[in-house]
């Protein structure tokens, strides 16, 4: 079951419109990233946003939800996704957090011959396109959270 938890409009500075707040709730499944894919295109009608941009946006996005997916709560995928996508004139913040396994944000990617091990590499894509990065995780720990900002 998804969960859209609300579309709030927030005070913001003068004659900016307020902030726009999306709160998603999924299930830990990859069939539901494309609708967090579908949120953000969404929020391009609130604020128009280039198309290389929203490329971007929605690579960095489904590196963050996938991660979640894939690695949070193991093979069954047991659990729920938050996402919350926060809009105002100068930017986008998309945060995402899970309660499953943490991780080693540091961790770099590593080549074994010819394949890419799993780990490492869609943090370093997010790290490329976000002009912000916040990652609260840990080997052994419950939960991670992984918030981006994009300049708009």
């Amino acid at each position: 079951m998804v969960h859209a938890i609300g579309d709030k409009t927030a005070p913001g500075r003068a004659g900016d419109g307020g902030v726009r707040l999306i709160r998603l709730r999924i299930p830990a499944k990859a069939e539901y990233i494309t609708l967090c894919r579908l949120a953000l295109t969404g929020l391009s009608q609130l604020r128009p946003i280039g198309d290389d941009t929203m490329a971007d946006l929605k690579l960095a996005l489904t590196e963050a939800v996938s991660n979640s997916v894939r690695h949070a709560y193991g093979p069954d995928g047991d659990g729920h996704v938050d996402v919350l996508f926060e809009l105002t004139v100068e930017r986008l913040c998309v945060e995402v957090v899970d309660d499953g396994e943490g991780f080693d944000p540091d961790e770099a990617p590593s080549f074994d011959g010819d394949d890419l091990s799993e780990g490492g590499l869609g943090i370093q894509i997010i790290r490329t396109i976000a002009d912000e990065l916040e990652i609260e995780s840990a080997p052994g720990r419950r939960g991670s959270r992984l918030r981006f900002v994009k300049r708009l």
